[in-house]
C-alpha cells in the first residue's frame, strides 16, 4: 500500500503546499520538520492507527477535555551529550530535559484517565514507561531559576556560606575605606563606582598617592581615578578562589547528576520522538478543524464517494480573496469505474481531478479531509498522475514524447489496485491519430479494472465512455446564456467544448467563426450542438429540480413546525389534567375532613372522630402503597423482596405458559374456522341485497345489480360498479 505513489505524483497534485500548510500549526521545529517529511503510508494498519489519533485530537476540540499543552524544547543535542561518558550538560538544559520528562508523564496519566475518549491515544502511551525518576532527581538538584541548589552537595554549602562571609567582610573593609578618604576630602562627588565587577572609590587626580590601593581606571578627563582600597584586594583574591571553587564542585555535581540520568538516554529519546508524533497529530487536527475535515468512512470494497469535497488550497485561497469556493461530488465504484471529464477549457475539469487525487493523497497519509461526513473511500496501492504540460528540455523531449513515456509507466504499473488520473488525455499530437492512440490505452485501462479520471477534449473519447459499460461521461456546467463556468460537475452527459461560442464572446469575428465552422466537419459540428442543446435543457430541468427540492424542504420544515406545535399543546394539555386531578383529589380529602368535623360537631364524640379518621387515613395508605410501593430498606427485607419476586415471576410464567397453549389451540381452531369460512365465502354465489364490501376497503353497501361478474353497489348516497372477485360478504340477504 502507498509503494507506488511517487514524488512526481505528489509533485502532480501539490502535495507539499498542503504540508506547509500543516506545519505552520507545529509547536516545536521538530515537529515542522516532521511534516515536511510526510509521505502516504505502507501500512494499512499504521495508517488506520494515525487517522484514529488524528479524528480523536479533532473531537478533542468539540469537548470540555482538551488534549493538555505538550509543547517542548529541542533537547536532541542535550540527550547526545548526556550519552557521552563522563559528560554534562549546563542547568538549564538539564531544566529542559525535566520539562520534557514532566511533559510525557502527565499526557500519560491524561491519557489513561480518558481512554474511553481516546482509545488510540491510550493504546499509544501505554507502550512508554512512565517515570518520575529523571524529573525528581533534577530537581533535587537545580533550581526552578537554573541555579544549583546550597544542598547540592555539603562541598557547595559550605563554599557558598564563605562566599557570603568574605561579601561580608569585602562591603565592611570598602566601607571603612570610603569613610576615611571622604572625611580627608580626597573623594569626587560620586564617591564611588563599579569597574570589572569591583567597588572602586573615585579619587580626585591630585590625592590619587594619598589613598592606598590598586588603581583600576581614570576618567576620560583624568580629573578622577578609580582605586581600590588596599583592605578590600586581600579579600577580593579570596574571593576570586572561592568562586572558582565553587564553580568546580558546580561542575563535579552537573557531571553526577549527568551520570545518574544517563541510563535513561533512550527512554528520552522516546520520550522526544512521542511529543514530536504528538505535535504532527495535533497540527494535522488543527489544519482539519481549520478546513472543517473529516475522516471519511475507509471500506474494504473498491469505492470513492466523495461528497461536497473542496480542493483545501483553492479553498484557503478563494477565503482570502473572499471568494466561495464550488464543492463537488463525485463517485467511483465497480459499475462507474472511469469517468471522462470533458467541456469547455477554465471550467474547472483540471480542479476536480486534482481535488480528487489530493484528497485521496492525503487520506493515505494521515490527513482527515474537506468532505461531507457521509463520504467513503478505498485505499490504493498505487496513485499514477498525468497532469500539466511536462516538456523536458533537460532530456530533450516533446510534451507528447513525455506523455507516450508516463503512459509506458502508467501500462506497466496500472492494475485492480489503481487509481489514475490524467489531464487532457490524448493531446500533444494529431488529433486523429492521438485520440485513437488515446482510445487504446483507456481500453487498456478498462481492461485491468483500474479506477480512475481523465479530462478531454476528445469526441471519440466521449463516444468510446459511452460504449464502455463501466465508462461514464461527465461534464462541466456552463451557463449557456453568459458562457460563464459554473464549476459544478455533471455526471451522465459528455460536455460541449462550446468552441466557438467561447470565441464570439470574446470577440472574434462573426464572419470568421463562420469560415471555421465551413471548414469543419458537419457532423462533429452537429454532434457538439447536440450535445450543447442536451446540456442547456439538463440545466434547465436541474433548476426546476432545485426548486422542487427547496419546495419539499420548506413544507417538511413547516410540517415539523406543526408536529412541534402540537407536542407543546399536549404537554400543556397534560400538565393540566395533573394539576386538575391534584385539585380533585384535595377537594375529596376537603370533603372528607369538612363530614368527620360537621358530624364531630354534632356528636362531641372525640372517640369516633379520631377512629373514623385512621381508618380513613389507613385506607389512603394503603391505596398509595399500592401505587408506590416502599422499597426494602434492612438486607432482610431485601431478601424477603427478592424471594417474593422470584415467586411472582414463577407465578407468572406458568400463568404465561398456561395461557400460551390455550392460545395456540385457540388460534388452530380460529384458523380452520376461517379456513371453513373463507371456503363458503369462495364457493358462495353473491345475490342481490346481499350486504357486502370490496376487499381492503372498510364500507359496507347492498348489491343491487349483478351482471355476469360486474356488480353495482349502492352504499345509500353513491353506487359504484365492480367485479364480483373483488367483493367480500358481510352479511347475507335476508
Amino acid at each position: 500500500m502507498g509503494k507506488n505513489i511517487s514524488e512526481k505524483t505528489l509533485q502532480d497534485l501539490e502535495f507539499l503546499t498542503v504540508l506547509k500548510h500543516v506545519s505552520a500549526h507545529c509547536i516545536s521545529g521538530l515537529g515542522k520538520e516532521k511534516v515536511l517529511e510526510i509521505k502516504p503510508f505502507y501500512s494499512r494498519k499504521a495508517l488506520f492507527k494515525e487517522l484514529h489519533l488524528v479524528n480523536e485530537y479533532v473531537s478533542s476540540f468539540q469537548n470540555d477535555n482538551r488534549v493538555p499543552n505538550h509543547g517542548f524544547d529541542d533537547i536532541t543535542d542535550s540527550v547526545k551529550r548526556l550519552a557521552i561518558e563522563n559528560s554534562f550538560i549546563e542547568t538549564d538544559a538539564f531544566l529542559k530535559v525535566a520539562k520534557t520528562s514532566l511533559t510525557v508523564n502527565e499526557l500519560i496519566l491524561f491519557f489513561k484517565k480518558f481512554q474511553l475518549l481516546f482509545p488510540t491515544f491510550f493504546e499509544l502511551t501505554q507502550k512508554i514507561e512512565f517515570s518520575t525518576y529523571i524529573n525528581d532527581e533534577i530537581k533535587q538538584i537545580i533550581e526552578i531559576s537554573g541555579e544549583v541548589k546550597n544542598n547540592a552537595s555539603p562541598e557547595l554549602k559550605q563554599i557558598r556560606k564563605d562566599i557570603n562571609s568574605i561579601r561580608g567582610k569585602i562591603g565592611a573593609s570598602f566601607s571603612s575605606a570610603l569613610s576615611k578618604a571622604n572625611s580627608a576630602g580626597y573623594l569626587d562627588d560620586i564617591k564611588e563606582t563599579v569597574i570589572d565587577n569591583q567597588r572602586v572609590l573615585a579619587v580626585m587626580a591630585m590625592y590619587r598617592r594619598k589613598v592606598e590601593g590598586s588603581l583600576l581606571g581614570a576618567s576620560k578627563s583624568g580629573s578622577i581615578v578609580y582605586i581600590a582600597p588596599q583592605a578590600t584586594l586581600s579579600y577580593s583574591r579570596e574571593y576570586q578562589n572561592l568562586l572558582y571553587e565553587e564553580k568546580q564542585e558546580i561542575i563535579k555535581i552537573l557531571r553526577d547528576l549527568a551520570t545518574t540520568i544517563r541510563p535513561f538516554v533512550s527512554l528520552l529519546q522516546e520520550y522526544i520522538a512521542f511529543l514530536t508524533h504528538l505535535d504532527v497529530v495535533g497540527a494535522k487536527a488543527k489544519y482539519a478543524h481549520q478546513h472543517q475535515s473529516v475522516l471519511p468512512k475507509i471500506t474494504k470494497t473498491k469505492k470513492i464517494f466523495f461528497k461536497n469535497a473542496y480542493h483545501p488550497i483553492l479553498w484557503k485561497k478563494n477565503k482570502e480573496n473572499g471568494i466561495d469556493t464550488v464543492s463537488q461530488t463525485i463517485t467511483l465504484q465497480e459499475n462507474q469505474q472511469i469517468i471522462v471529464i470533458s467541456g469547455p477549457n477554465a471550467g474547472g475539469k483540471s480542479i476536480t481531478l486534482k481535488t480528487i487525487g489530493l484528497l485521496q493523497v492525503m487520506l493515505q497519509s494521515g490527513l482527515l479531509i474537506p468532505v461531507d461526513e457521509r463520504s467513503e473511500s478505498y485505499i490504493f496501492d498505487t496513485i499514477l498522475t498525468d497532469i500539466g504540460d511536462n516538456q523536458s528540455i533537460e532530456n530533450q523531449l516533446s510534451t507528447y514524447s513525455y506523455r507516450l513515456k508516463n503512459m509506458r509507466h502508467f501500462l506497466k504499473k496500472c492494475d485492480e489496485n489503481t487509481l489514475f488520473l490524467i489531464d487532457e488525455f490524448g493531446t500533444g499530437t494529431d488529433p486523429e491519430l492521438g485520440g485513437a492512440l488515446a482510445e487504446i490505452f483507456l481500453e487498456e485501462f478498462y481492461q485491468k479494472k483500474a479506477f480512475g479520471i481523465i479530462t478531454t477534449h476528445y469526441s471519440n473519447l466521449k463516444v468510446l465512455a459511452n460504449e464502455l459499460e463501466n465508462v461514464t461521461n461527465a461534464n462541466m456546467q456552463f451557463d449557456e446564456r453568459t458562457l460563464e463556468p459554473l464549476y459544478k460537475l455533471f455526471v451522465g452527459q459528455a460536455g460541449s467544448s462550446f468552441t466557438f461560442e467561447v470565441a464570439q464572446k470574446n470577440g472574434i469575428p462573426f464572419s470568421l467563426i463562420n469560415k471555421a465552422k465551413k471548414r469543419v466537419e458537419n457532423e462533429k459540428i452537429r454532434l457538439d450542438k447536440t450535445i450543447s442543446k442536451l446540456q442547456q435543457e439538463r440545466n434547465r430541468l436541474q433548476k426546476n429540480s432545485e426548486n422542487l427540492e427547496k419546495q419539499k424542504v420548506q413544507e417538511l420544515e413547516y410540517l415539523e413546525n406543526l408536529q412541534q406545535k402540537e407536542q407543546k399543546i399536549q404537554e400543556k394539555l397534560e400538565g393540566f389534567q395533573e394539576l386538575y386531578d391534584n385539585n380533585q383529589k384535595m377537594l375529596s380529602f376537603g370533603r372528607k375532613i369538612n363530614e368527620y368535623l360537621n358530624k364531630y360537631f354534632q356528636t362531641n364524640n372525640k372517640k369516633e372522630l379520631l377512629a373514623n379518621f385512621n381508618k380513613w387515613v389507613a385506607d389512603e395508605r394503603v391505596k398509595h402503597l399500592k401505587k408506590n410501593p416502599e422499597k426494602p430498606k434492612t438486607v432482610s427485607q431485601k431478601q424477603q423482596a427478592i424471594i417474593h419476586k422470584k415467586r411472582q415471576e414463577e407465578i407468572i410464567q406458568q400463568v404465561e405458559n398456561e395461557v400460551l397453549k390455550k392460545v395456540v389451540k385457540v388460534r388452530e381452531e380460529k384458523k380452520i374456522e376461517a379456513e371453513k369460512v373463507a371456503k363458503e365465502k369462495q364457493n358462495y354465489h353473491f345475490k342481490i341485497n346481499d350486504r357486502v364490501r370490496i376487499i381492503d376497503s372498510n364500507s359496507v353497501g347492498t348489491i343491487d345489480k349483478i351482471d355476469k361478474k360486474t356488480v353495482i353497489i349502492n352504499y345509500g348516497i353513491f353506487t359504484t360498479k365492480t367485479s364480483l372477485d373483488k367483493l367480500e360478504l358481510v352479511e347475507k340477504a335476508k
